[in-house]
């Protein structure tokens, strides 16, 4: 679970993240007044999977990754946390416990608030309200977009769609690509893909070899994003 490493909240980074657009800067401020802020170092976790829920959080800084063990014990990756999302909101989905594990892929700052506090921070600030849903609807739009893909299409374009995905969500630019800024393993992905290690590892040397990508210890780097789109969707 995370440790109390307080860390002070900048009001005017937290402004700029899209959950708190148009949120009128008196009731962002009493807002943050209520949460706590903590450092969280890479590879400690924020909350572990069925553990009573009693805090939902905002990532500030860092990425998180989400996993979740299955009834037959299988791990499987679920999603990545980046900065600005809600997550942690259990009482929103009407459970008393977490679903999963958040633990930080890289050194991260998370602010949270006590799980009592959801009903009164959704209940008065109406546009925050809004966006939590929308940041809901978001998750089970990507949820089945990749239940869709685990049931319809082949392993490669399901492992292109998801380099894809973190590229536009977690990259930066490098040299004569776009890297993954956090640090990713091809047991992620084949988490993520519902496939086997030995398959990632297979497609993305075979990428590599294309000159695609560029890979490393947990590290990926797209070179050719619109050769993987092709492959994600050769239809277009």
């Amino acid at each position: 679970m995370v440790k109390a490493r307080n860390v002070a909240i900048d009001i005017s980074l937290v402004r700029n993240l899209p959950l708190f657009r148009d949120m009128a800067s008196e009731a962002l401020t009493r807002l943050m007044a209520r949460a706590g802020a903590h450092r969280v170092a890479q590879g400690e976790t924020v909350f572990e999977q069925g553990a009573q829920a009693t805090a939902f959080y905002l990532l500030l800084h860092g990425r998180l990754k989400v996993t979740q063990i299955t009834p037959d014990g299988q791990q499987v990756m679920m999603r990545v946390v980046h900065p600005g999302d809600l997550f942690g909101f259990a009482r929103a989905l009407a459970r008393p416990d977490y679903p999963g594990t958040a633990r930080a892929a890289v050194d991260s700052i998370v602010a949270g608030w006590p799980m009592s506090d959801w009903d009164t921070v959704v209940e008065s600030n109406p546009r925050l309200a809004i966006n939590a849903l929308q940041t809901i609807g978001q998750r089970l739009d990507e949820a089945h977009t990749r239940l869709r893909e685990m049931s319809t299409q082949e392993v490669e374009r399901r492992v292109a769609h998801a380099v894809l995905r973190l590229a536009e969500k977690a990259g930066r630019i490098e040299g004569g690509g776009t890297r993954i800024d956090f640090p990713i393993t091809r047991q992620d992905i084949a988490e993520m893909t519902g496939t086997t290690l030995h398959t990632v590892s297979r497609l993305l040397s075979g990428w590599e070899a294309r000159g695609l990508v560029e890979g490393g210890r947990q590290k990926l780097t797209v070179i050719d994003a619109g050769a993987l789109a092709r492959i994600a969707d050769p239809a277009n």
